[in-house]
């Protein structure tokens, strides 16, 4: 699969982080949508045996890349660092990973150095109509957070293509209606609105003589997956995932939590496949269920890796 990048702009708030797995879901709808949805069943065909057609990254600020999620031990810093500013830095430079990695985190950068966001709290309310007002039950006001990004920020996405069963053209256009419709929650008032300011680009990574461990760009599925578990190193996620689109008016939006790791997590396998350029598996289909209302729904657990080097430690 080739690697590609698009850089993306936001122009309205989000009610739903850029996560990877979400924009998966997202990216299927929207398919169905332009496509048809034969056409969708057949890009879906081994999705859930090792034959995914794309693999979706974080978005993720422009030129950087998720700091490994590694114990602090690995870095070289000064006894009297300030440890809690250094758990900030979470985004590396692309370029700085030629550099050996213990110097990483010295160079790593904050969400405030780089995108900024602003949580900001947005009341909603439901007029009863018999009394002209709210008040309890679905009538109670309630708020919701937004994520507001700066004027000047810029996102990366980083795709791992099938071009032989999607074309480049086609995830350009699905993308491109994602960022004009709205993406996540509270899209149909609005929010979750971006533009792509850039045509899609290959990447090549840096791969390091050596390389021992690989990197993932998004949150990801390892179980089963022979990944040696003393010598990685993940933060963990439970996904509570929902449906989308037309599925959100069906009998239950809601599907099986799904345990997964986190962007930035660091995996060792038994022998490294430097030309590797996802790692995980598809969840769900008929044969592992997650959702009771749409049995064939399927749930991204690929992501997309760096192959990195990284200092082997005592077990």
């Amino acid at each position: 699969m080739r690697v590609l990048c698009y850089t993306l702009r936001p122009l309205t708030a989000f009610g739903t982080p850029l996560a990877g797995d979400t924009l998966f879901g997202q990216l299927c709808w929207t398919l169905r949508h332009q496509l048809g949805n034969a056409r969708l069943q057949v890009l879906l065909e081994g999705y859930a045996t090792g034959r995914p057609f794309a693999v979706v990254s974080d978005a993720m600020p422009s030129g950087h890349v998720p700091l490994p999620a590694l114990p602090s031990s690995t870095w070289n810093s000064s006894v009297n660092a300030d440890r809690k500013a250094l758990k900030k830095r979470r985004w590396l430079a692309v370029g700085d990973l030629a550099q050996p990695l213990p110097q990483w985190q010295s160079v790593a950068k904050t969400d405030a150095e780089l995108a900024p966001v602003t949580e900001r709290a947005q009341p909603h309310n439901t007029i009863n109509r018999q009394t002209g007002t709210t008040g309890t039950g679905p009538f109670a006001p309630y708020s919701q957070s937004q994520r507001w990004y700066t004027q000047d920020t810029r996102l990366d996405l980083h795709v791992a293509l099938d071009d032989s069963r999607l074309s480049v053209d086609e995830l350009g256009a699905a993308l491109a209606y994602i960022g004009a419709t709205g993406f996540g929650r509270d899209a149909s008032i609005g929010l979750g609105k971006f533009e792509l300011v850039t045509a899609a680009r290959s990447v090549q990574w840096h791969r390091p003589a050596g390389a021992n461990r690989y990197l993932t760009l998004g949150p990801c599925a390892p179980q089963g997956l022979g990944f040696c578990p003393v010598r990685s190193s993940w933060q963990v996620l439970t996904r509570f995932g929902r449906h989308g689109d037309a599925a959100v008016q069906g009998s239950s939006p809601f599907k099986k939590p799904l345990l997964l790791a986190q962007a930035g997590a660091v995996f060792r396998p038994e022998t490294l496949d430097p030309a590797l350029t996802i790692i995980g598996q598809g969840l769900g289909g008929e044969l592992q269920l997650i959702s009771a209302a749409m049995p064939q729904t399927v749930h991204q657990g690929y992501a997309p890796v760096i192959p990195i080097l990284c200092p082997e430690v005592a077990a």
